[in-house]
């Protein structure tokens, strides 16, 4: 049985040195009180929204708000974090001024499924960053990335460069790994779409989505929680689709580039499948701001390669 903590100090040393061990253990300790807020938040009050809207132009609910608290704690608790980047705040925060890296958080992705009791989850990234002006860099500068549901069980899923571990928290509070260099299906017959946003939709997509429909077997799933949906294709493949709307011209996504596509980009490409952003790839798009949006489609390789494949051919007719 590999915990958590002798997950880390096994690669102390060669993928990690004291400073990452401290950070990545801060962070599994903050998703542990995030669990268990989690578990007793009706019980407490903390469901329903609160009077705040964070810079995404969304109310909060307590439970953001608390989570994003214990995510900035977990930063405070480790010296060589040198700022802190969420979802629910407008800029980056100084945490420690002598620290060398950033820690880039959705510290409660999903949280409009709190009430239905549906899968959430934290998202955090962590770069070296002893500027503000070295947090903008592309994905491929990710050290670390991960993220935790919070379902039926708690899964806390890392990638530090050797693969993708999943670990699951026992009746003890301790993360035990339960997969080890987990890879995604190259191959699925299952796609997650919100088909509401047809309208918005490229014919790229629109294509893909209507050809599956028609192919036998192929069966469509949407949480609405991108963690979620996430845990599903590591588990048992499949392909994401959040692609560009039309209605936003301006950024073409509505998923941000820094705290959701790659810290998911990252742990995908690290389990054998692949994440892009329409015609570029994910862990490619270089940022010019922190809560930059961008189309997101990932999972199962030869499924996302497909869609590739059609955006080339689409770019080499515009071409012509």
């Amino acid at each position: 049985m590999t915990t958590f903590e002798a997950y880390l100090d096994a690669h102390k040393g060669t993928l990690l040195n004291e400073d990452m061990v401290a950070i990545l253990s801060n962070i599994a300790e903050a998703t542990r009180q995030i669990s268990d807020k989690l578990r007793s938040s009706s019980l407490s009050g903390l469901t329903g929204a609160t009077d705040a809207i964070n810079v995404q132009g969304e109310t909060q609910k307590p439970l953001d708000i608390l989570s994003n608290e214990i995510m900035l704690e977990a930063c405070r608790k480790s010296p060589a974090v040198a700022f802190a980047v969420s979802e629910e705040l407008d800029a980056e925060v100084l945490i420690h001024s002598d620290g060398g890296y950033a820690m880039i958080f959705d510290p409660l992705d999903g949280s409009s499924n709190l009430d239905v009791n549906v899968t959430v989850g934290t998202i955090f990234s962590i770069i070296e960053a002893s500027s503000a002006a070295e947090i903008l860099k592309n994905g491929r500068n990710q050290l670390a990335a991960g993220y935790a549901a919070y379902g039926p069980q708690t899964n806390l899923v890392l990638a530090i460069g050797d693969g993708v571990q999943i670990f699951t928290l026992d009746q003890h509070g301790v993360y035990v790994m339960t997969t080890a260099d987990a890879k995604i299906a190259p191959e699925t017959k299952e796609f997650a779409i919100n088909v509401a946003r047809r309208p918005s939709w490229d014919d790229v997509i629109t294509e893909y989505v209507d050809r599956s429909i028609r192919t036998p077997g192929y069966n469509m799933r949407w949480v609405g929680s991108m963690v979620a949906d996430t845990h599903r294709i590591f588990n048992r493949g499949g392909i994401f689709l959040y692609p560009a709307d039309r209605s936003k011209p301006a950024s073409g996504g509505r998923l941000r580039l820094l705290y959701e596509a790659n810290p998911i980009g990252f742990l995908v490409e690290a389990a054998g499948g692949s994440a892009i952003a329409g015609k570029t790839a994910i862990l490619d798009i270089e940022p010019t701001s922190l809560h930059q949006r961008v189309p997101v489609i990932f999972g199962s390789r030869q499924e996302v390669e497909k869609i590739s494949r059609a955006y080339c051919v689409e770019r080499m007719i515009e071409t012509v």
